[in-house]
């Protein structure tokens, strides 16, 4: 008899290689797909593993609780993360920071006032890309255009516009009903509200080219 453990490996296994054929021909031989071993992560995130080399990482536990067509324009938002360039990279700022604020110490104590000015202006450099990378506003725009890019991704699997609009819009709303984090609810929340922009403005323009073709 088939064990509980088998079958649900199997089941992980089978959604993992159905993911990795998600992906566009351009992106399968440097972007791998595989299910998380971190204790409480994410649904699904996305990170650099080595040059030109990119993880998409799962909780297959959550995942398997989502449809399959929610899943897949999830998976699309983190493919289109990746083609926008905006996954997090390992960064050099923080070691960057400590060393300027080591050096500004330091100089501090010894008087040396062009490297006290070296040190300080490392300090502004690193602490001002920090700031940068984790500006709230900035993510928030960044994911939004993962998710018209999303869309876009879903049109070439045969996807109409509708129906992938449609996915992703159910999608969100479940990870709003999910997240316990309130701020994390307000990102889904913004990213939602776009996304209905978004929709009716395609509806628009659907709306209007067919007027013009009839009108012919």
């Amino acid at each position: 008899m088939t064990s509980y453990a088998t079958t649900s490996a199997k089941a992980e296994m089978s959604e993992l290689r159905r993911l990795r054929n998600l992906l566009p021909p351009e992106l399968q031989s440097w972007v791998s797909v595989e299910g998380t071993t971190e204790v409480n992560p994410p649904l699904i995130t996305t990170e650099e593993i080595g040059r030109d080399q990119v993880e998409v990482l799962i909780d297959l536990v959550k995942w398997d609780q989502l449809a399959i067509d929610q899943r897949n324009l999830l998976f699309w938002h983190e493919v289109a993360r990746i083609q926008n360039d905006t996954i997090p990279k390992d960064g050099w700022e923080m070691a960057a920071l400590a060393i300027g604020l080591g050096g500004a110490v330091g100089e501090l104590w010894v008087q040396d006032g062009l490297l006290l000015l070296l040190a300080l202006g490392l300090c502004g450099v690193s602490g001002y890309r920090l700031y940068v990378k984790n500006n709230g506003q900035k993510q928030l725009q960044e994911a939004i255009d993962a998710d018209e890019k999303a869309i876009a991704l879903a049109t070439r699997f045969n996807y109409t516009l509708p129906n992938a609009y449609k996915s992703l819009g159910s999608a969100l709303k479940t990870l709003i009903e999910q997240s316990p984090s309130k701020r994390q609810r307000a990102k889904y929340e913004s990213r939602l509200q776009a996304l209905k922009r978004s929709a009716n403005k395609a509806k628009s323009r659907t709306k209007a080219s067919q007027e013009a073709v009839y009108g012919e």
